[in-house]
């Protein structure tokens, strides 16, 4: 009962600061402290007994009892930083003035007239008193109250009763960093209400920060930086440095198993996982916080060791970049994994183990990692521990395909994977045999972590959610990154790569958009890259090569007449169902396996910035035959210099031989299930594929509040007209022969020249129907100089700009506020940044 009259109390108080017409003076602190009396003692009482209406009411018709509120608040906070808060009743009083703010200052954020108020000087000030505001004020109270002896961290040592306490002010917070870890050996004892302490401090600093959630998502409302994170994350901070270690270590040192006990998840209350998800987000917030204006670098490696561009005074990103110890490393990446892998752990009591649901955070503070870090990046790839990063990335993937309000985790992990593709490293590693068997809607395979990407890739492009259709470049420019250094694909990734080219090379899926041609270049980029440095492991792929050879033909023979065009596209509506038997009886999916499913109706969601286009996200890097790569063909060296990327300058290739007749046993025109699947899996699509979008082109709301449905089929018949530029636009003769005549079909045409005589000859010398013995025989084939002249590889490799900037501060505000329902710390409040809307 005695709680019940307390909440009645506190609710009375915040009555009477609504309705009151009269200011109420600073000076009558019996009114004021009833606000943080022991009254309430949770968050979740205060988000209840104050509604937003009547905060946003305070605001516009007593905007100085609202503005006295802060002060007094922040009153407390100064007073308990300076004097230290041991007592009970001090801390009390200390996290009711942390959750009133944490409450209010949303409301302050949503009024732009407001969001200087707290950058204001402080009333009754003489001018001969510095001037501090209170912004400032509140932010070195709240890292003084991080590294406060028994309130936020263990006391050093038991004080005698006669000695006075830890002076908060003198203190090293440096000795009292909260766990060991990255430049600290000392784990310091848990405590259950130290972590409950630092997440309620940890939580209005998030708030704080969260001023950006109320700007527009163009670039010019973001020129001018944060200023509550530049404060914290400046010299001005005396606790930066075991701020952030604190931060960093607790992330990372985190094992939600423990020592493994089945279901101690439901008999323990984990309050450690609030501290390491907040703790994570305020990381990625501050992390993200570099640029001092809208052509500011976007990495601390482009930055001279002065500083003086601005970068450098976040102490956070200069303290992440100075990370070289390699056991600093090797804690963080090995505490990273063992989060992102938590999710796939398979135990034989279902819902035994703790799952951790912040791996959206995780992500973007890897990406961050390597991002202002190159030493660890370099460590990430130097060993096979980067497959522990890209198999839960794969897993995500493949899992979040056909759920619309999980588009903005696709593209984190397909920009990671981008971001990885980039170095030599990466595709060496993916060379390693792939035993980890997580259950997965994918066919079984045997083979190695490349054949695991290229089939989850494949899985996304044909039963993906529509809006991933954007990432479509993306994901095949990490498949030719890598592709150099695959030396044996499986038959089923194989076919895998050979059913898009048969479905991104149909006529009217051509002819139907002015960009998707590029899926083609890029794919036979692919084919081109392992015939000519991986021909001898990879039989697999030339033989599917040599089976399907008749699409290589027929894009040789693509029609350029108008008329041909014409009659294309009107085909394209009418393409052949798919056969009713399934895909799953002609390959069997993993056991245990589940097919993914699109969101729960009314499950909120964040809109996102328009995705970078790949061209505007790479730079285009050359590695010459013999750097790093062995060269499986014997051309010569140097030679021909194709164009960086299919978009501008491909390679040319000009051959257009006729179909050639299949070879007994190895039937062209033998189509599986499967394929037939993909292609009219890719006819629903292409009518819908829409091409990169660049980065000058952000999405209106009104664009991105509209969901389009799941599987959208081809409703215009003739029309050429594209989906996203306003002008019609149709195909014509011309451009097909622009980018027709570059197709880089010279390796592959002059492979069937050589291969399928060959292939067809010992088929009807040895009667064989069996394709293990083409495959013995291809196996130990060799184009050694037949082929014609290495082309020098092409690397595209991620590079920051200010579209890919916005992108990531979009996505990640978004989901630390689907993050932080519960309480609702900006739910319901004006958010300019997304708009949050319901599948």
């Amino acid at each position: 009962m005695g709680g019940t009259d307390s909440k009645l109390n506190f609710r009375k108080a915040v009555v009477q600061l609504t309705t009151k017409t009269q200011p109420v003076e600073a000076g009558d602190d019996a009114f004021w402290d009833q606000f943080w009396a022991d009254t309430v003692t949770n968050i979740s009482d205060v988000f209840a007994l104050i509604p937003a209406a009547e905060i946003r009411a305070l605001r516009e018709e007593s905007p100085s009892n609202l503005a006295t509120l802060c002060y007094k608040a922040v009153e407390k906070l100064v007073s308990a930083a300076e004097t230290g808060c041991t007592a009970p009743k001090e801390q009390q009083i200390v996290l009711n003035s942390v959750r009133l703010l944490t409450r209010v200052l949303p409301y302050i954020f949503e009024d732009a007239d407001w969001r200087g108020f707290f950058w204001s000087t402080l009333p009754g000030q003489t001018p001969e008193e510095e001037s501090l505001p209170l912004a400032q004020s509140l932010l070195n109270a709240l890292a003084d109250l991080l590294f406060c002896p028994d309130f936020s961290v263990v006391a050093a040592k038991k004080q005698q009763a006669s000695e006075k306490p830890d002076d908060p002010q003198n203190i090293d917070s440096c000795e009292f960093i909260w766990e060991a870890g990255v430049g600290f050996a000392t784990s310091p004892p848990h405590s259950a209400q130290l972590d409950t302490n630092r997440t309620e401090l940890l939580k209005l600093l998030l708030t704080c920060f969260s001023e950006t959630m109320y700007l527009p998502p163009v670039s010019d409302a973001h020129s001018i930086p944060n200023q509550w994170i530049t404060y914290l994350c400046s010299p001005e901070n005396r606790h930066a440095l075991p701020l952030f270690t604190s931060l960093i270590n607790v992330v990372c040192a985190y094992d939600p198993v423990g020592y493994g006990m089945p279901y101690n998840h439901l008999l323990f209350n984990d309050t450690r996982e609030p501290l390491v998800e907040v703790a994570s987000q305020i990381l990625v917030v501050t992390l993200d916080h570099t640029q001092s204006g809208p052509n500011a670098p976007s990495s601390v490696d482009t930055l001279d060791e002065s500083g003086e561009h601005g970068m450098a005074d976040n102490l956070f990103v200069n303290y992440l970049s100075r990370i070289h110890r390699e056991e600093d490393f090797r804690f963080v990446l090995k505490g990273l994994t063992r989060l992102l892998n938590n999710p796939l752990i398979q135990t034989y009591l279902p819902g035994s183990t703790k799952k951790i649901a912040f791996h959206q955070e995780l992500l973007v503070l890897f990406w961050k990692m390597c991002d202002h870090n190159k030493k660890f990046l370099f460590f990430v790839l130097k060993s096979s521990d980067v497959l522990d990063v890209l198999v839960p990335i794969l897993y995500h993937l493949n899992d979040a395909r056909a759920d619309q309000s999980r588009v903005g985790l696709m593209h984190i992990g397909v920009f990671i994977l981008l971001l990885l593709s980039g170095e030599r490293n990466f595709g060496v590693r993916l060379n390693k045999p792939y035993s980890v068997r997580v259950p997965m809607d994918i066919p079984v395979f045997t083979g190695t972590h490349a054949d695991f990407l290229v089939i989850v890739f494949h899985k996304i492009i044909t039963s993906g959610h529509q809006r991933l259709q954007p990432l479509y470049d993306c994901l095949l420019t990490i498949i030719v990154n890598v592709s150099p250094y695959l030396k044996s694909l499986s038959m089923v990734s194989a076919n895998k790569l050979l059913h898009l080219l048969e479905a991104f090379s149909t006529p009217w899926f051509l002819f139907s958009n002015p960009s998707n041609h590029h899926l083609v270049f890029f794919i036979l980029e692919v084919f081109n890259n392992i015939i000519q440095y991986q021909f001898d492991g990879n039989s697999n792929l030339v033989y599917t090569i040599i089976r399907k050879r008749n699409v290589f033909h027929q894009l040789a023979n693509l029609p350029v007449e108008p008329h041909a065009i014409t009659q294309a596209l009107t085909r394209r509506g009418k393409k052949a169902a798919p056969a009713p038997t399934g895909e799953a009886l002609e390959q069997p999916m993993m056991e245990g396996a589940l097919p993914p499913v699109d969101a729960e109706p009314g499950t909120l969601k964040a809109s996102l910035a328009a995705t970078p286009g790949v061209a505007s996200m790479t730079e285009t890097s050359k590695v010459m035959p013999g750097e790093g790569v062995e060269g499986a063909t014997g051309g010569a060296e140097g030679g021909e210099t194709p164009a960086d990327s299919p978009v501008k300058d491909p390679e040319t290739a000009g051959q257009t031989e006729k179909p050639q007749p299949p070879p007994p046993g190895v039937s062209d025109t033998e189509s599986s299930v499967e394929s037939q699947q993909l292609a009219a899996a890719a006819a629903k699509e292409a009518s819908s594929i829409q091409p990169p979008i660049t980065p000058t082109e952000v999405a209106t709301p009104a664009e991105e509040s509209v969901a389009r449905a799941p599987q959208r089929t081809a409703s215009v018949s003739s029309s050429v007209t594209t989906t996203t530029t306003s002008n019609e636009w149709r195909a014509t003769p011309e451009w097909v022969q622009s980018w027709k005549q570059k197709l880089p079909l010279q390796t592959i045409m002059r492979l069937l020249q050589v291969l399928v005589p060959q292939v067809e000859k010992i088929c009807i010398d040895k009667g064989l129907t069996d394709e293990s013995e083409i495959l013995k025989f291809l196996q130990h084939g060799t184009l050694v100089g037949l082929l014609p002249v290495p082309h020098p590889i092409l690397i595209r490799k991620y590079q920051a700009n200010s579209g890919t900037t916005l992108w990531f501060r979009t996505y990640m505000w978004g989901v630390i506020y689907l993050r932080n329902l519960e309480p609702p710390i900006w739910y319901d409040t004006d958010v300019k940044l997304f708009e949050i809307q319901r599948v």
